[in-house]
């Protein structure tokens, strides 16, 4: 019986560390750049991703990671094309961003969907901080954007 908690002890570990490495990663991608079925130059081109564009990276194989797309799509990327700069894509048809993070603060600027914004600031309590490319910031709402 004394393998018993043992076992629970390891199992309970497992689940943990497994756990932990399911972190969902992001990127954006830095310039316009080919999305291919196989991890390869030689494989079939699928499309041309925009540059800004947020990605999920689902695996990395040295200079390939497959990245999910704001649509779904899944996809290998040249390692070189991805940034650490933070983007996030609108999902919903139009949304104020606003001048705090509270839903009764005065608008910073009007959005609509598929726009692309810089991540400024991690999520806190459901916000987030965003900068449009002409400079204007504020705050969304987690739910209105893709890429977090």
């Amino acid at each position: 019986m004394r393998s018993r908690p043992l076992k629970l002890a390891l199992a309970l570990a497992l689940t943990l560390a497994s756990t932990a490495s399911l972190a969902i990663e992001f990127r954006s991608v830095a310039a316009p750049s080919i999305l291919y079925d196989t991890p390869s130059d030689k494989g079939r081109k699928l499309a041309i991703i925009l540059a800004g564009t947020p990605v999920e990276m689902v695996v990395s194989l040295d200079k390939w990671v497959k990245v999910r797309d704001p649509a779904g799509g899944l996809s290998w990327i040249d390692r070189r094309a991805l940034a650490d700069k933070r983007t996030v894509i609108v999902n919903v048809a139009q949304t104020s961003v606003r001048q705090q993070a509270n839903d009764t603060a005065p608008a910073a600027f009007i959005t609509v969907k598929d726009a692309v914004l810089e991540l400024t600031e991690a999520p806190v309590a459901g916000w987030i901080k965003v900068r449009h490319a002409d400079g204007a910031s504020g705050y969304l709402r987690v739910n209105e954007v893709w890429g977090l």
